[in-house]
């Protein structure tokens, strides 16, 4: 017997003051049963990173020609392309291709550091690609704020960003820049 997601809802309230987005989304996860609860809040905090009417999940880990996050146009063209993890180098370089701007939220501590050595000097020759490296205690930390229904704030302004449950501290969310996109293909 096949093991089934499990569905997290979250009413996220983001307040981008560098992009000047504000916005309130009722969002449904579905956390596949190979997917940690890690990778499951990197996806949200993806979300409000990159947040627009126009962003959606893609359909999820077990799927290999969609991202974890994409935004489109009306046309169906892909105007942003987000990955989360560890993703392989021809995975970015096909996704290059396919959409106007393509980020990744790497995570992992050890692995993400490896990870990033060893593809350096191919991933910065896209230049639609940005790579931002989150650091294993921010993951944890994103962890503790998983619960099956969630209300969530998060506040982005002069590159800083805080993300908050209604119970608790606001959770001081630091990355690391690997790499910044240079130039949109279209």
């Amino acid at each position: 017997m096949a093991l089934k997601a499990t569905i997290f809802k979250a009413d996220l309230q983001i307040a981008d003051m560098d992009r000047n987005y504000y916005g309130v989304h009722s969002l449904t996860l579905a956390r596949h049963p190979s997917e940690t609860e890690e990778r499951l809040m990197v996806r949200l905090l993806a979300f409000a990173l990159y947040a627009d009417e126009q962003l959606s999940f893609g359909k999820g880990i077990s799927t290999e020609d969609e991202p974890d996050l994409w935004q489109k146009d009306l046309t169906g063209a892909i105007e942003r392309w987000i990955d989360v993890g560890l993703p392989d180098e021809r995975r970015l370089r096909k996704a290059c291709g396919r959409a106007d701007q393509v980020a990744v939220l790497a995570y992992g501590g050890r692995a993400a550091d490896i990870w990033w050595t060893q593809n350096q000097d191919k991933l910065c020759r896209l230049q639609n690609l940005s790579v931002l490296l989150l650091a294993s205690e921010t993951t944890e930390a994103l962890t503790k704020l998983a619960n099956r229904n969630m209300r969530l704030q998060c506040t982005i302004q002069d590159g800083q960003i805080w993300l908050s449950d209604a119970e608790g501290m606001p959770l001081v969310i630091p990355m690391t820049t690997l790499s910044t996109a240079t130039a949109a293909r279209r």
